[in-house]
């Protein structure tokens, strides 16, 4: 018996295999409203609305990544084919979906994009449809990364940021801040979603590294000079560096979907 499960772990092992994206099938619904300000556990607000051009989507835990997952990309197509085209939805995620039914709850307009011409109204009356998704790249190619500082900083005190247009297929693991000009660097932690927050605030105008996952392992990219020493609460301010990154996901060669959904 022992060689037997042995055997079944080599095979799913040597079975996996590196891609750039792997299809997944489930279900989705959808917002029963299409809102005009926005929470979400990603904490963007309704900046969620601006930079997804209302295009977005709350998921389940296991995509969230207890907010890692904040600012992915999916392609989502419904399954139905009477009444879904062939292409889908591209999604930016926002929230955290805690509803075991769906993987995905997509907002109004996504899930209507999903349907044959003429068949939105239809496809919405369903509420929850059987879909494939897929992990794609985040495109904003006239856009570099931004920050803006939370409400909850205190300059010098306590600075609390979150990152939004982050590009290309990767997650933001790690964020250090120094002064701009030095290598003291401070760690920040991951206080909720995609909010990053340090108590030991370095002086003066600031420098940012981040850690994104990049191919097989991950990549520092350095923003070296960001905020100025006056910086303030509900101030954006861009990084200079865009992010194209694409980090391989494993899966069994049948679920890899690396090709174009036409």
């Amino acid at each position: 018996m022992a060689w037997l499960l042995a055997s079944f772990f080599l095979f799913f092992i040597s079975s996996a295999t590196a891609c750039d994206r792997c299809v997944f099938q489930s279900k989705a619904s959808h917002l029963y409203e299409s809102p005009t300000t926005y929470g979400g556990a990603c904490g963007y607000g309704n900046l969620a609305l601006q930079f997804s051009n209302g295009f977005f989507a709350a998921a389940v835990p296991s995509l969230y990544k207890q907010g890692a997952g904040c600012g992915a990309c999916y392609q989502v197509r419904c399954k139905n084919r009477r009444l879904c085209n062939t292409v889908g939805t591209k999604v930016v995620l926002t929230d955290q979906n805690n509803d075991n039914a769906t993987d995905l709850v997509l907002s109004q307009r996504a899930f209507f994009t999903m349907a044959l011409n003429g068949k939105g109204a239809d496809l919405l009356n369903l509420g929850v449809v059987d879909v494939e998704y897929k992990r794609v790249p985040c495109e904003y190619p006239s856009r570099n990364l931004l920050v803006r500082v939370e409400e909850s900083s205190y300059n010098p005190f306590k600075l609390a940021i979150k990152f939004f247009y982050q590009g290309g297929q990767t997650d933001m693991i790690a964020v250090d801040v120094a002064q701009v000009g030095t290598s003291d660097w401070s760690h920040m932690k991951r206080s909720y979603g995609a909010v990053w927050e340090t108590d030991n605030v370095p002086e003066g105008a600031l420098q940012l590294r981040m850690v994104v996952t990049s191919g097989y392992d991950g990549k520092w990219v350095w923003a070296k000079s960001v905020l100025p020493a006056n910086w303030g609460v509900g101030a954006i301010f861009n990084t200079g560096v865009q992010i194209n990154d694409i980090a391989k996901e494993s899966c069994p060669p049948w679920q890899c979907g690396d090709g174009q959904w036409k």
